[in-house]
């Protein structure tokens, strides 16, 4: 049976995330919580406004409300990537050979390598991701996405479909672009080959609220979103991914929202947050569920396997948190 180590913070807790074997809890208020060999708190940001799992490297990565963008260790020690006074940074993302992305108003900035390069695009961007092969970054914006390539002088590719654009992430393969949107809708493009325009856009639709949670399968053949009173996962293992096809709805709570998704580190099972606190884990092949965690005070606003899938990290928006150990 699983058992529950709960912490409790005076915060809302924007990201409960792994950093090999210690857990970290990153608040709103811009002070984070380092979990092993006793409690550390760092004082990283004067308000906190987005705090990201680098991919690519066992980090943090952090943007605040005083222009600030950070990396934090394992040991929790940061560096100071970049200071811009009076700007709020609420994107970030990590990429290959420890390359950086953030996005100020219309610009979407990256360093790599001791080296700034700078996007500019026609509206604001929402949200950034790198490529999981070459140093190729993506930007959401209005209206659609950009891809850059952030060396060499290819020209960007626009994505475009009308409408607010807020997330964005790559397929773990690369062949597949998927944006969050502002109504209730995610919109992905098919990126791989030469395909005709109609072809390359995929919708997914009919969601009763926002999407704000979603979670790549191991060997990406899945994604897993929040949005609906149950997790919807939409199946990727085809060449056109899920056009055509409906997805699974997996913990499937009467009229109780999900709130949070994540997927495995190795196995195709999805823990699943929902608005009232509880977490369950639940195994595509079959739908067998697995209670890890009884409602508690708020929303379940982050959830992060650790590298083993032995210990899950759970926040939400009250600061009741904790973390999950899975039986044998």
């Amino acid at each position: 049976m699983p058992s529950v180590a709960p912490f409790d913070i005076d915060d809302h807790i924007e990201t409960a995330a792994f950093i090999g074997d210690v857990a970290f809890f990153a608040g709103a208020s811009g002070v984070i919580h380092r979990l092993g060999e006793g409690e550390k708190t760092i004082e990283a940001h004067d308000g906190l406004l987005t705090c990201v799992r680098d991919p690519f490297s066992q980090t943090l990565l952090t943007g605040g409300e005083d222009g600030r963008v950070l990396r934090i260790a394992r040991d929790g020690t940061f560096e100071e990537l970049v200071n811009v006074p009076r700007k709020w940074i609420s994107v970030v993302a990590g990429g290959p050979h420890g390359a950086v992305a953030y996005a100020i108003g219309k610009e979407t900035r990256v360093i790599e390598s001791g080296t700034s390069h700078l996007f500019t695009e026609e509206r604001s961007v929402e949200a950034v991701a790198f490529a999981p092969k070459g140093l190729r970054v993506a930007a959401a914006r209005y209206n659609g996405a950009s891809l850059h390539w952030v060396t060499g002088t290819a020209p960007p590719v626009d994505l475009e479909w009308k409408g607010a654009h807020i997330g964005i992430d790559f397929s773990p393969d690369g062949r597949f672009l998927i944006t969050s949107m502002q109504e209730n809708a995610l919109h992905g493009w098919k990126i791989d080959g030469k395909v005709s325009e109609e072809a390359r856009h995929m919708r997914m639709s009919g969601y009763p609220a926002k999407v704000k949670s979603w979670s790549w399968a191991p060997r990406g053949k899945w994604l897993a979103t929040s949005g609906a009173p149950a997790a919807i996962v939409w199946p990727f293992s085809g060449k056109d991914g899920p056009m055509g096809k409906a997805p699974l709805e997996l913990g499937t709570r009467s009229n109780i929202m999900v709130t949070e998704v994540a997927f495995h580190p190795t196995e195709e099972v999805v823990a699943i947050g929902f608005i009232d606190g509880m977490v369950l884990a639940v195994r595509i092949a079959d739908g067998k569920e697995a209670l890890l965690r009884r409602p508690g005070k708020g929303a379940i606003t982050s959830l992060g396997w650790d590298k083993d899938g032995k210990r899950l990290a759970f926040g939400s928006e009250a600061g009741d948190c904790g973390i999950v150990t899975l039986g044998d």
